[in-house]
């Protein structure tokens, strides 16, 4: 039995839930959601709440059953808060700046770094160091936070690269002479 799966997800004031077409459609403040339905499970808008249940007691649709009312309550957070993911910027010469719909990042290539900000995302730079990544959807915020890095991991003897806001970065000590 999914402890998470049993809780109806809340439909706070001014967000609208429609189910047509095997989409659910998520409709608040910041914005517009969809999500794809699975057929493992069953939605059902009824009184300012979203059920989801299994539609048989399988173990597949069990498995369903919670990471979907998972995804529900995601939505229903984008578009009344959004998320948001703070990078920091470690290392001497490397810097970020956001320049409209492209970040450019100096990691100590030889080239800078150009990337494409991803429709839906927004990406701001209040000083060198940090970046700060928003937008409604979970999923994409993540996924591009992820990438940019990707482009140079936090190392373990001086902690030079690029981390998330609050990770802890496991240190080694250096060679003994």
């Amino acid at each position: 039995m999914s402890r998470i799966g049993k809780k109806p997800v809340a439909i706070p004031n001014g967000v609208e839930a429609k189910i047509a077409d095997n989409v659910l459609s998520v409709k608040g403040p910041k914005g517009t959601l969809t999500m794809g339905l699975t057929d493992q499970v069953t939605y059902e808008v009824k009184d300012d709440a979203i059920a989801v249940t299994p539609v048989n007691d399988t173990k597949k649709s069990r498995s369903f059953w919670g990471m979907q009312r998972t995804l529900v309550a995601n939505l229903i957070d984008g578009v009344t808060e959004g998320y948001s993911k703070t990078l920091e910027i470690k290392g001497v010469g490397y810097r970020a700046q956001a320049q409209g719909k492209k970040l450019k990042l100096q990691l100590g290539f030889s080239h800078d770094v150009d990337l494409d900000v991803p429709e839906g995302v927004e990406v701001k730079t209040p000083d060198q160091t940090t970046v700060i990544i928003s937008g409604i959807d979970k999923q994409a915020v993540g996924q591009f936070a992820a990438e940019i890095r990707r482009w140079r991991k936090p190392e373990p003897y001086k902690g030079k690269g690029i981390k998330y806001q609050g990770e802890y970065i496991f240190r080694k000590e250096g060679k003994k002479k």
